[in-house]
């Protein structure tokens, strides 16, 4: 099953969403390395970390450093964090001219507080021209290249203000070559279920377009993907928290859509192995120390569902450096023990709630002002 967006042809349709902090190149990299173990090929499209589009323009030290591609990583995919034009322009321009990525992915979806009450992520696509104005103005900058604008967004801000058909059409009408659907609202946040039923909303909305049409939301294994592109008609899948501690979902995400056979479920020992590869490429990316702090965060996730005690756990939480790594897993790694109702949500979920906005954000949905003090100042989320 193939997905084409502009230029690039994808051999799954299958696609890691970036999340703040987790899809740096050493997870990336992991990814890939796992696709291509288990299924002999790597076919999906691997999505840097969030940048900010001033702080690219600005050249941050650390926005520019969350560029950073392996040299493997083809097609490489960056994702954008914007919410004013001439920024957009320019960041898009600075990656097509600097030869900094293949794909450029905009994000209109995030519903954090410190970003909504600013006029941010979620919250943006309700005023419609100042999208319009983000989307064309990306687009233009990549004219005459072959790389291709893509856009993320959610239902809407809340049950009363839906936006994702006018966001669909606004974005496919200014150029983008693909959309992308996080099937909840901003207020929703990460809680409850989300409701594919608006990806077949979208999808039929669009469907005169040719423009693919992804879905987002709960895709935790292979079923829940064939699941989802049956039920909604969509032509691609978006994976987030359901690869929190599991970089081998991929290849199974990829096997079954592609009609092939999924890849056995990793053993206890396979995943203390894939545990130090992962702070192996995070070593390599940000040095021994860092790395081990840094892969502390991802040990609930990978022992999910495992049958080891507490102070396996707890050492692991305490690492220091790739020597002690190797010892603590090392009585662990001839185990063939598997997870055990490892499905299901990861990573935090929260709860609904109202979401913060500018004061007056909701008066008039075509005002194309750039909300003053939007630009995060950091990148990544």
């Amino acid at each position: 099953m193939v997905l084409k967006i502009g230029s690039l042809e994808l051999r799954s349709p299958v696609v890691l969403a970036p999340m703040a902090g987790v899809t740096n190149v050493a997870f990336r990299l992991l990814c890939r390395e796992q696709e291509l173990q288990r299924t002999g090929t790597v076919s999906g499209l691997y999505v840097c970390e969030m940048v900010t589009a001033r702080a690219l323009v600005e050249r941050n030290e650390k926005t520019l450093k969350m560029t950073t591609f392996a040299p493997e990583e083809n097609p490489r995919s960056l994702q954008l964090y914007t919410t004013d034009p001439r920024y957009t322009y320019e960041a898009a321009k600075m990656i097509v001219d600097e030869d900094i990525a293949d794909h450029i992915d905009m994000n209109f979806g995030c519903p954090v507080p410190k970003v909504t009450r600013r006029g941010g992520g979620s919250a943006l696509p309700y005023k419609r021209r100042l999208f319009g104005n983000i989307v064309a103005a990306a687009v233009k900058a990549t004219e005459g290249t072959e790389v291709p604008v893509t856009v993320k967004f959610r239902i809407g801000i809340d049950e009363e203000h839906h936006t994702h058909l006018d966001a669909g059409r606004i974005a496919v009408d200014e150029g983008a070559q693909a959309v992308a659907l996080h099937a909840r609202t901003a207020a929703q946040r990460y809680s409850g279920t989300a409701r594919w039923e608006e990806i077949t909303r979208l999808k039929e909305h669009l469907v005169h377009t040719g423009i693919p049409v992804l879905g987002n939301g709960d895709i935790f294994g292979p079923a829940d993907a064939r699941r989802m592109m049956d039920q909604t008609g969509c032509d691609g899948v978006v994976v987030g928290r359901g690869c929190l501690g599991r970089p081998w979902l991929f290849a199974e995400l990829s096997a079954e859509l592609r009609g092939e056979d999924i890849p056995a479920e990793p053993t206890l020992g396979e995943v203390c192995q894939i545990i130090q590869r992962h702070t192996e490429l995070l070593a390599a990316h940000d040095g021994e120390q860092r790395a081990c702090r840094d892969i502390r965060k991802h040990i609930g996730w990978y022992l999910r569902g495992f049958p080891v005690g507490g102070e396996f756990r707890a050492a692991l939480a305490k690492v220091t450096s790739l020597e002690e790594l190797s010892k603590i897993v090392h009585p662990w790694e001839d185990s063939t023990a598997l997870a055990r109702d490892a499905d299901g949500a990861r990573g935090r979920q929260g709860s609904p709630g109202k979401v913060a906005l500018p004061e007056g954000w909701l008066d008039d949905p075509e005002d194309d002002t750039v909300p003053e003090g939007a630009e995060i100042e950091n990148s990544g989320g």
